[in-house]
């Protein structure tokens, strides 16, 4: 009988990580965002938290972990254990660009599995209402007649928009001298205040003061025009070929988190984002849905953690 019994016991053993799976969730699943309230990883992370909550069939609590670049509320989760009830709403600047901007890091991309995209959000070149100027080709004359004298805002040091300042210099061969802020609030109040010229950021920031008239938007670093803001062009129609700049939020679970778990999460987001209340709310937000399997949102992960890093080892950004 001991014997018989003695050998039952690694068969329970490994059919008990079966039955939690196909019990999950069976308690509340924590999404953490790794960024203050009302930014837009938290606006994203917000707009699929409730619908989630009711297709999982437990609550799904949004837990702001700003701090440190982004670093703090990542490495939690980083650390949680991979069972599905720590999950992670994560901006594309943290998860692509920290790994090279940031020495010793206390977490790799590698510490995560992608689930799905939650969206994606085109970056939108925006001038002081200062500036003598009403296009894009007519802001980069000024600007190259200006070199070293006009600044451009950004979000943060090492955000996609001073990603996307280093490489718009690059790309209209201007010189335009970096100001970090701590956050879009202060950076659009400077630009509309005309401390800055210029700033590259996602529409929701600005779409107020561009609908006012308080700032002048030039294009929209995207392939395609934006449905909210049908007038602004794209960069490439306002002469600008090739340049495009998209930051993106998107879910993610500690890596070893079983892949049934992953594929329900999964399923669940790709559902919410059909829904009409989710799509009408995007657009307002300025962004863009994008219906992808774990395996597409992984791929696409680990190519911006490549395509990022090379940009800022090629320019020597870093975060001092």
């Amino acid at each position: 009988m001991k014997r018989r019994l003695a050998l039952t016991l690694p068969l329970a053993a490994l059919a008990f990580p079966a039955r939690s799976q196909q019990s999950w969730p069976d308690r509340p699943v924590t999404m953490v965002v790794p960024a203050p309230p009302a930014g837009g990883t938290d606006l994203v992370a917000r707009l699929y938290s409730d619908l989630l909550s009711q297709e999982l069939g437990q609550q799904v609590i949004v837990d702001n972990k700003g701090g440190g670049n982004g670093n703090v509320g990542t490495a939690v989760v980083a650390r949680a254990r991979p069972d599905g009830y720590t999950i992670l709403m994560q901006y594309s600047a943290y998860h692509a660009a920290n790994p090279a901007l940031i020495k010793n890091l206390n977490w790799s991309p590698d510490d995560f599995a992608g689930v799905a995209m939650g969206a994606s959000a085109p970056h939108v070149i925006v001038i002081a209402k200062k500036v003598p100027a009403a296009t894009l080709e007519e802001f980069i004359a000024y600007a190259r007649a200006n070199k070293g004298k006009l600044n451009y805002g950004s979000v943060g040091q090492g955000s996609v928009p001073h990603l996307g300042g280093v490489l718009f210099n690059k790309a209209a061969g201007t010189d335009l001298v970096h100001v970090p802020y701590k956050g879009a609030g202060p950076a659009t109040a400077d630009l509309v205040a005309g401390q800055v010229e210029m700033l590259i950021v996602t529409p929701p920031s600005v779409s107020a003061h561009i609908r006012s008239g308080a700032v002048k938007a030039l294009a929209l670093a995207s392939d395609t025009r934006h449905p909210a803001f049908p007038d602004i062009p794209t960069t490439a129609e306002a002469g600008l070929q090739g340049f495009l700049l998209d930051a993106w939020f998107a879910l993610f679970v500690p890596a070893g988190t079983p892949q049934p778990i992953i594929d329900r999460l999964n399923a669940a987001m790709r559902k919410i984002a059909k829904m009409d209340v989710t799509k009408e709310r995007a657009n307002q937000l300025g962004t863009v849905l994008k219906d992808w399997t774990p395996a597409e949102m992984d791929k696409f992960a680990r190519s911006e953690v490549a395509a990022w890093g090379q940009v800022i080892r090629d320019n020597n950004i870093t975060m001092d």
